[in-house]
């Protein structure tokens, strides 16, 4: 069992102290961390968790940090916990900045440490439905839409919303994106708040992706073409359906779906699929990767290579949309 300490008890810290103690064979909760008193408050009367008025004092009871604390933070915090040889799982994006998430990669290596990082779709079980039948996708679309809330403008919405399904991308695709193209509007924030970007890969591969966090109604949903098949994936409902196209030898059968190519080149029957999804906590399920690979000495499902490689592609997007973050510095 390892202890365990959540840094920020804001909605989602507290989400995370909720399936934290959900993990009684995986992880002890020492308490948490959160100069915001009114937050504390609430984290202690809904959970009884431990509430730590000196973060140093709470990290040294520890051996792994959960940082859920707001996005300009992650870095400051994570450096800490790092520093006093912490094991770190950090919400996503894994920091502001591309030479913040450069830094945290260089002094986890230094100091022997692992670092998840939150991108939880990556165990939405209907995401994780449909990996099996994945097979080099060459067209990708994505549509993310939320309603309006206040908590997370603090970034734009390719860093608050699009980045989800950056990452779950880029774990598909594997491949180096050779041009980004992106435009969008802030209506409502300080940074965009509605974006499209469309990402061109080496292998043929190409991704439209849209963000929206003024949306009358909630939608999170990824369709997959390749070669015979089309996968559709349903974040928000937990669905996945695929839909496959084999070609047909000698007579079709009457009651099947089938498609005339044309003269000569034969028919091709559509086969349905709806994958069995088994219910789960995805939050739950990545805190308990993260324990499995620390006790394993496994690289993380999600690693903090995976971390910058979302943000990278997030910042080549925002430069697109004018909005303007340090560039990188080579090393």
């Amino acid at each position: 069992m390892l202890k365990i300490g959540v840094l920020g008890a804001g909605h989602l810290g507290r989400i995370h102290i909720k399936c934290i103690q959900a993990l009684e064979k995986e992880y002890q909760l020492i308490g948490f961390y959160d100069p915001n008193p009114e937050s504390a408050k609430t984290a202690i009367e809904q959970y009884g968790a431990t509430h730590f008025e000196d973060m140093d004092e709470l990290m040294d009871q520890c051996d792994l940090i959960d940082i859920v604390t707001p996005t300009l933070s992650h870095h400051a915090c994570a450096v800490h916990a790092i520093r006093k040889g912490k094991d770190v799982f950090i919400e996503k994006p894994v920091t502001n900045t591309l030479d913040e998430a450069k830094n945290l990669i260089k002094l986890a290596e230094e100091a022997g440490v692992k670092i998840q990082v939150g991108h939880v779709e990556r165990f939405n079980p209907a995401f994780t439905a449909a990996i099996p039948a994945m097979d080099q996708p060459r067209f990708i679309e994505s549509h993310r839409l939320a309603e309006f809330n206040p908590r997370g403008t603090d970034v734009s919405v390719v860093l608050d919303l699009m980045i989800h399904d950056i990452d779950a991308i880029l774990s598909v695709v594997k491949a180096n994106v050779k041009k980004v193209s992106a435009s969008g509007v802030a209506v409502l924030s300080e940074t965009p708040d509605i974006a499209n970007a469309r990402l061109e890969f080496d292998n043929g591969c190409v991704a439209n992706l849209t963000a929206s966090r003024i949306s009358l109604k909630n939608m999170r949903k990824s369709r997959f073409f390749q070669r015979d098949a089309y996968i559709s994936v349903d974040f928000l409902e937990k669905k996945t359906e695929i839909v496959r196209m084999r070609s047909i030898e000698g007579e079709a059968d009457p009651f099947s779906l089938t498609i005339d190519l044309g003269e000569g080149k034969g028919q091709k029957e559509i086969l349905f699929e709806k994958p069995e999804i088994l219910a789960n906590n995805a939050i739950q399920d990545e805190l308990k990767s993260f324990h499995d690979a620390i006790i394993n000495n496994s690289r993380p499902i999600v690693s903090i290579e995976d971390g910058y490689n979302a943000l990278d592609v997030a910042h080549k997007i925002l430069e697109k949309l004018n909005v303007n973050y340090p560039p990188v510095e080579e090393s």
